[in-house]
């Protein structure tokens, strides 16, 4: 499994583990499926604060103490995310403290990554790398990132670190998928535009794609006719990722491989370091994500794909 440097010492697979559906009452079958990623040579789990109101990291914690293998796992979690009817929350106290909570939910006394789940476009990005930089410090995370960060403000925040003698962010982690979104799936969320991916391509920051595969789009469970997945149908629903489907269907039986193992090629073939968040939820799906990231694809291939030209 390849990997991509994040920073000093921090190497993450291509694949990273989605664990927003784990709770500790299915620790069973989720630690199956743990283990067979980590035998792949997957070697990242994705979650956050929020996920299952807490159970997500508990069950990471509990996965982990059992396995005793903590030094082995590139652990990353996400604060700061709207609550309630609070829409922006990323400050030095709401950081901190819900850091705090998620280290004792995973067992462990620091994360490799940390990321802020949305931005505060409002706030200056001075004090909130203040406070960043405090944790690396204390040494409570290794490495910091912006999930949902629009790309100037990663720019701004990076230039402002240089200035002040401080860390900046490492990676970037915004939708990317070979279906486009029409509007954000969760309120204030990013996907990646043509200027986002060209910023990446010249700064070569990492790139984590969450919802790589379009959240099933690629699956062959739906057709145009189908609205039975409302919120699929709102935020992917469109003649032109109709036509990708149809492209990227295509280019699988020319592979021998399935469309869905096509559309996260996509992603992992970017001119620039780039990882998918993956969410599969058996031994044959983890097989399918690992296969589909030995594929490689040209940048003829990229861009027809991606109906350029």
């Amino acid at each position: 499994m390849k990997v991509l440097k994040v920073a000093d010492g921090i190497q993450v697979s291509r694949l990273i583990m989605g664990s927003d559906y784990f709770t500790p009452e299915n620790i069973d079958g989720i630690s199956l499926n743990l283990d067979r990623f980590v035998s792949h040579g997957g070697n990242t789990i994705d979650t956050a604060y929020c996920y299952g109101d807490g159970k997500s990291e508990q069950t990471i914690g509990l996965w982990m103490e059992e396995r005793r293998n903590r030094k082995d796992i590139v652990l990353w979690t996400k604060g700061a995310a709207p609550e309630g009817n609070v829409r922006f929350r990323v400050n030095r106290e709401v950081i901190r403290r819900e850091l705090e909570i998620s280290l004792q939910r995973l067992r462990t006394s620091y994360v490799d990554l940390y990321a802020l789940h949305r931005d505060d476009p409002s706030q200056p990005v001075g004090p909130i790398l203040e406070a960043l930089n405090e944790l690396v410090e204390e040494g409570k995370i290794r490495a910091f990132g912006a999930s949902n960060w629009k790309w100037t403000r990663l720019e701004e925040a990076n230039r402002y670190a240089i200035a002040h003698g401080l860390r900046g962010f490492t990676f970037s982690s915004p939708n990317l998928s070979l279906a486009k979104a029409k509007e954000p799936y969760w309120i204030d969320c990013i996907s990646a535009d043509g200027a986002t991916l060209r910023w990446h391509e010249r700064t070569g920051m990492p790139l984590f794609s969450w919802s790589s595969q379009a959240r099933g789009f690629f699956t062959g469970r739906y057709t145009p006719d189908d609205h039975s997945d409302a919120d699929l149908v709102r935020v992917y629903y469109s003649d032109a990722n109709w036509e990708r489907y149809r492209r990227a269907e295509e280019l699988a039986k020319r592979k021998h491989v399935s469309t869905i193992q096509i559309a996260l090629a996509y992603v992992l073939n970017q001119p620039f370091p780039s990882a998918a968040i993956i969410g599969p939820r058996n031994g044959a799906e983890i097989d399918s994500c690992f296969e589909a990231a030995r594929i490689a694809l040209s940048q003829e291939e990229m861009e027809w794909l991606d109906l350029v030209g």
